[in-house]
């Protein structure tokens, strides 16, 4: 059995308030979870309206697979245009 986590540091620009980045946050948490069958939690800056960490989990029993699919989200989320990733990390246990 392979975990696979994914950490996400996100900047939203364009928030004003909390209720914009949650806006943001929940239909990319919405999305992500949709498409790739994984489970998307907002774990950092839940009090800043500009600034979110986002954990991605995933469970299989092939590896390759799993940081196949943790490696597509990345390129997904960079490719998102209301928001911008300052970092990332896919760790496999």
């Amino acid at each position: 059995m392979v975990v696979g986590l994914l950490h996400l540091s996100l900047v939203i620009p364009d928030a004003m308030s909390l209720k914009d980045k949650r806006r943001v946050i929940k239909g990319l948490k919405d999305r992500l979870g949709s498409r790739h069958n994984v489970s998307v939690a907002e774990v950092g800056g839940l009090d800043e309206h500009r600034r979110c960490e986002l954990a991605v989990a995933m469970v299989s029993n092939d590896r390759r697979f799993v940081e196949s699919c943790l490696s597509k989200i990345v390129d997904e989320v960079r490719q998102k245009r209301l928001l911008t990733m300052v970092d990332y990390e896919i760790e496999l246990l």
